[in-house]
């Protein structure tokens, strides 16, 4: 019998450990966590391994397991990779990185908040880690035509990539669990998050324009010939161009009115990419490729070893000891949540953190009696703190992992330390930021 079937009538310590299930899927569960950390094994195989083991095991059936998987996150993330796709081969991207160098004509310190502007737009509106790829490329090569040091640029755009990914539903992996769970609108993220996020845009973006500003100069020269660069020849394909803005856009749309049109995220995602591929007659074997299955194949397994704690009454357990800590107060709930979250996710992958974290706070507020009103506080907090803590360090969001990737293809080294220098500081400023948001909001 598993022990979130009786837990009106047992309790953990009642029972004293003796459950082999329990200690079975706190098992498994923290080993899975643990090789994750340590990134010697792909993430997707360690995450569907222990849900294997989970099944395998007896903590949870296959017919339950496969009920824990979110196939509306899973869903949402494949319709929105197939049209980043698609958008990206028409050169966008490539035009607006051009276009905004010409803007601020070639001067590297306003280069550095523009491009970095861009990047926290782009995240919001597709996903950080989308963007980082598509951004950091461009940016590297106009560092090098401006002869000007590159890591400025790279950090800041980090930094970026997870504030401005907060903002929205699709912008951060975290929001996209959280709403999957909840369902909570593309509207409530945006009315809630993206108040407190161009706030923190504005304070990130002043600071480190002061520190770096005089760290980066160029010659008149180099300015000059990246202003003869015509950013019209970054588009490949006009037509392909035109068909994925009026795509991207009614997706858009239909995300801000889909709890009116009553359709879920993934639905309208995945409509949205399957009329873009058959407008632009594209290949399918050739488009599924972009789509980074190994992502998806870590999410379904982290559902499932979330699944087994749910499962076994684990999370039950944990709810009521974080509630007895707090005394069930609603604003020392959230700001703990907040603090927490930001701590942890600095300097663990903020993804299998959050899958924890969400049905730790639905018993939470079970237990305390929160109508969803006063429950939603708690979301944020939770989507504040995992997403900017991937600020704190080089290992907290995918998106730091990969500019470092492409930093070392590119012969530069991202050194922890470096890095944790100038992210753990703007990380704690983004984080007080949120709690006097929160406070002054919802309490």
């Amino acid at each position: 019998m598993f022990l979130s079937e009786s837990w009106e009538h047992y309790d953990l310590e009642k029972l004293g450990g003796v459950s082999m299930l329990i200690w079975i899927a706190a098992s498994i569960f923290l080993l899975s966590y643990f090789l994750i950390i340590l990134e010697k094994f792909p993430r997707a195989v360690i995450a569907i391994s222990g849900a294997s083991l989970m099944i395998i095991l007896g903590v949870l059936t296959q017919d339950k397991a496969v009920k824990h998987i979110d196939w509306n996150t899973l869903g949402l993330l494949i319709g929105m990779m197939l049209i980043v796709d698609l958008t990206r081969r028409s050169g966008i991207f490539s035009f607006l990185a051009v276009w905004v160098s010409k803007k601020v004509k070639g001067n590297p310190a306003m280069l550095l908040i523009s491009l970095s502007l861009l990047t926290g737009i782009l995240s919001a509106l597709l996903d950080n880690v989308t963007t980082v790829l598509l951004i950091v490329p461009i940016t590297l090569s106009i560092a090098d035509e401006l002869e000007v040091d590159p890591i400025p640029f790279l950090f800041c755009q980090i930094l970026m990539s997870n504030i401005g990914g907060t903002a929205t539903l699709i912008g951060d992996p975290p929001n996209i669990m959280i709403a999957g769970q909840t369902g909570l609108s593309f509207l409530d993220f945006i009315i809630n998050l993206l108040p407190i996020i161009l706030i923190i845009i504005v304070a990130t973006l002043s600071v480190l324009y002061l520190f770096y500003r005089r760290k980066l100069t160029t010659g008149e020269d180099l300015k000059h010939k990246l202003m003869m660069q015509n950013e019209w020849e970054q588009i490949k394909d006009f037509s392909l161009l035109k068909k994925c803005l009026v795509i991207l856009g009614l997706v858009i749309l239909a995300f801000s009115l889909h709890s009116l049109l009553h359709l879920e995220t993934a639905t309208i995602a995945l409509s949205g990419a399957m009329l873009l591929m058959l407008w632009t007659h594209e290949e399918p074997e050739d488009i599924f490729l972009a789509v980074e299955w190994p992502t998806l194949f870590f999410f379904a397994g982290l559902f499932v070893l979330v699944g087994g704690l749910v499962e076994t009454g684990i999370l039950d357990y944990l709810a009521k000891g974080s509630m007895s800590l707090t005394g069930g107060n609603p604003l020392l709930t959230t700001l703990s949540i907040l603090i927490i979250s930001a701590l942890l996710s600095s300097f663990l992958d903020n993804i299998p953190y959050v899958a924890t974290m969400i049905p730790l706070i639905q018993k939470l507020a079970e237990l305390s009696h929160l109508t969803p009103a006063q429950t939603q506080p708690l979301w944020w907090a939770l989507a504040l703190g995992a997403c900017l803590g991937g600020n704190g360090t080089l290992v907290g969001a995918s998106a730091n992992l990969i500019v470092a990737g492409i930093a070392v293809k590119n012969g530069l080294k991202i050194r922890y330390i470096q890095f944790f220098k100038v992210g753990f500081p703007m990380m704690l400023l983004s984080i007080i930021i949120s709690a006097g948001y929160l406070v002054l909001r919802y309490y």
